[in-house]
């Protein structure tokens, strides 16, 4: 794949998606990501919450890992620090998803990269739930 920054290219990762693997998901109400997973829900996207300090947000069990999911990915949503990339990248890779999406402010250029070259459709440095409220629905 590659790195995604077009409006048309970024709406069809959102209208193919349809599990999310999200990864920092807090069980804090005044977290962005706990925000963020809650509207997905609400779109009818399949969360698995990633986070190995909490074991359930809105009754999903929270898995310490990615690679504790057993069923498939589409995506995988970060909410971690950007030194913290790289390994998520691999991550992703070994579970098979489809693509990574870092939230604003998350950026890591080699990451990025390292996904796109082994054919993960990469966004960064974007709010999932505005792009999907903008360009979805």
């Amino acid at each position: 794949m590659t790195i995604l920054q077009r409006d048309d290219e970024i709406k069809v990762l959102l209208e193919r998606t349809r599990t999310i693997a999200v990864v920092g998901l807090s069980d804090n109400p005044a977290r962005d990501s706990y925000q963020v997973a809650r509207y997905l829900m609400d779109h009818d996207y399949v969360i698995y919450p990633v986070n190995p300090r909490i074991t359930s947000f809105m009754g999903l069990t929270s898995y310490p890992s990615l690679e504790m999911i057993r069923q498939p990915v589409d995506l995988v949503d970060v909410f971690r620090r950007p030194e913290h990339l790289p390994a998520l990248v691999e991550s992703a890779l070994r579970i098979e998803a489809k693509g990574v999406w870092t939230q604003l402010g998350v950026s890591h250029p080699a990451a990025a990269a390292r996904a796109a070259s082994a054919g993960l459709a990469v966004v960064m440095d974007r709010c999932i739930m505005v792009e999907h409220s903008r360009l979805v629905l």
